[in-house]
């Protein structure tokens, strides 16, 4: 029930504000000043933005949502999407006092460019028609939307926010039941046997073991800590983090009524190609990161 009500309300603000500063950036005007940015520059900035907006997976999709309408980049809003649940400023300083600042320092350069890399990808392989046609919506022109009273701009906010309420809610619904039912019947005792050091293809199973399970780096900190401590290699419990903040099942069930299934799946796979190397590069380092 919390989660449902937090989603609900951040997503209903989040499209009347955006929708209501929209009205005042057309579609060519914000290409336009989003235009400054661009490649490498572009994709970072939606990274760094992530970092500073510490929402869990599904919470950054009304944003996302938001930012696709106001006319960022398709690689933008998921170098933003991909960020924003894995790395933050709070989780940061909870990494750093459970593994140590140059374990935070990695996780955190390592997340941003995943975020970076991954939405550049996404950007280059043009799939900008793979997203869902109410997201991009088909508003007023740029005249009418510049011709608009402030009560005009008001209407047209609202309007934005309960069509977008109305098709996403049932999603948001089913996302949220998975979640809390897979959250409550997943055993951690079940989890720790696979991902010990022993086994070479730890860190590929940590990051698929972790998708199914739904939670923000705040909620999947107990668990890291404790198979930490049990000998699971830093870079395995770290794979593990990124994809249970990232990809978990509830998000990916969300993010489907988003955008269409090709660029979920790329969008999976970029992510979980990025989780995998990383978590091998950090076990590889873990004796220079004490």
């Amino acid at each position: 029930m919390y989660d449902t009500v937090k989603i609900v309300l951040l997503l209903c603000v989040m499209i009347f504000v955006i929708s209501f500063i929209q009205s005042y950036f057309p579609p060519e005007r914000s290409r336009t000043l989003i235009g400054r940015f661009r490649g490498f520059w572009a994709n970072a900035v939606g990274a760094l933005l992530g970092t500073v907006t510490p929402f869990c997976s599904c919470s950054s999709i009304p944003l996302f949502i938001g930012f696709t309408r106001a006319g960022l980049p398709l690689g933008v809003t998921f170098s933003f999407l991909i960020s924003s649940p894995m790395v933050d400023l709070g989780s940061i300083v909870l990494i750093m006092s459970i593994f140590g600042l140059p374990a935070a320092v990695a996780y955190t350069a390592v997340g941003l460019a995943i975020a970076i890399v991954g939405g550049s990808v996404i950007e280059k392989l043009g799939l900008e028609d793979q997203v869902a046609e109410f997201v991009r919506g088909g508003g007023p022109s740029d005249e009418e939307m510049l011709s608009m009273t402030k009560r005009d701009r008001l209407v047209y906010a609202r309007g934005e926010t309960g069509s977008t309420f109305k098709k996403v809610f049932p999603y948001i619904l089913v996302g949220v039941a998975v979640g809390a039912l897979i959250h409550n019947w997943i055993p951690q005792e079940f989890i720790e046997p696979v991902l010990g050091g022993g086994n070479p293809f730890a860190v590929v199973l940590a990051t698929l073991a972790g998708a199914p399970i739904y939670a923000d780096t705040f909620g999947a900190i107990p668990i890291a800590e404790a198979l930490y401590l049990k000998g699971v290699g830093l870079g395995t419990v770290l794979a593990f983090m990124m994809s249970v903040t990232t990809i978990s099942i509830p998000s990916l069930t969300m993010l489907s009524r988003v955008v269409k299934p090709k660029l979920l799946v790329v969008f999976i796979g970029v992510c979980l190609v990025g989780m995998t190397i990383s978590g091998y590069l950090f076990n590889a380092v873990q004796p220079l990161l004490g």
